[in-house]
């Protein structure tokens, strides 16, 4: 395999439809292809980021370029939750199990209804927790401290113990979270890895030893940066 030569970074977003008009806390992606730096996109909801996403591996493909992609939400849950949903240790088998499960579209998805559902199969109370809509939700806690310790998940991976301001995979709403990105992520790059099958490897479960790469990236890690450029859309 060559060296990858075309880049590009989604930041992900759960929430719906955000409307023609490019507006912050939306999905945006910026590409270097070849050495070419495109423009950023404004992508209004999952299912154009899905058909954007599903072009630009395909002439990435035509013109015989290895690309990676990052998405800005863990690929993976602490250790343990895989076996107890799945009963495989296997992360994948997550994206999964959510591809099958969440049902997703621009006006809306069930990504409250899901952890509360997926909170009921495991002891006491939580891990899941935060409620955005106005009815309850069964199972699922509205505050963090409405959870009972013996939920038995741990609260953080090892890579967000060392991230200074990550949030858990277990918020599902509020400022900064990203419980429901993770869902919703998850569910969407499951199917497109099946649009190109034997194409796309998910680092770091796979080897990068196939054409496409799906990696997890964090660009708070750069929020000084980010912050010197001024009021533009982060």
């Amino acid at each position: 395999m060559t060296r990858f030569s075309s880049f590009a970074v989604v930041d992900w977003s759960s929430g719906n439809d955000t409307g023609a008009r490019p507006r912050k806390d939306a999905i945006w992606a910026g590409a270097v292809l070849g050495g070419r730096e495109l423009d950023p996109v404004y992508l209004r909801n999952r299912d154009t980021a899905i058909a954007w996403l599903c072009q630009l591996i395909s002439s990435e493909l035509d013109h015989g370029r290895r690309l990676m992609i990052g998405f800005d939400f863990p690929f993976g849950y602490p250790e343990g939750f895989a076996t107890a949903l799945t009963g495989a240790a296997d992360p994948l088998e997550v994206w999964e199990f959510y591809a099958r499960n969440l049902d997703d579209t621009p006006r809306g998805n069930t990504r409250f209804d899901l952890a509360g559902a997926l909170n009921a199969q495991l002891p006491g109370t939580g891990p899941f927790w935060f409620n955005g809509l106005k009815r309850d939700v069964a199972h699922l806690p509205r505050k963090k401290h409405d959870r009972t310790p013996d939920h038995g998940q741990a609260e953080r991976r090892r890579a967000e113990c060392r991230a200074r301001g990550s949030f858990t995979c277990w918020q599902m709403g509020g400022a900064g979270s990203v419980g429901g990105q993770v869902m919703t992520g998850m569910a969407r790059l499951a199917r497109l890895r099946q649009v190109f099958p034997g194409k796309i490897a998910v680092w770091p479960f796979e080897p990068l030893t196939r054409h496409v790469a799906l990696v997890e990236v964090w660009p708070s890690l750069l929020r000084d940066v980010v912050a010197a450029e001024g009021d533009a859309i982060k």
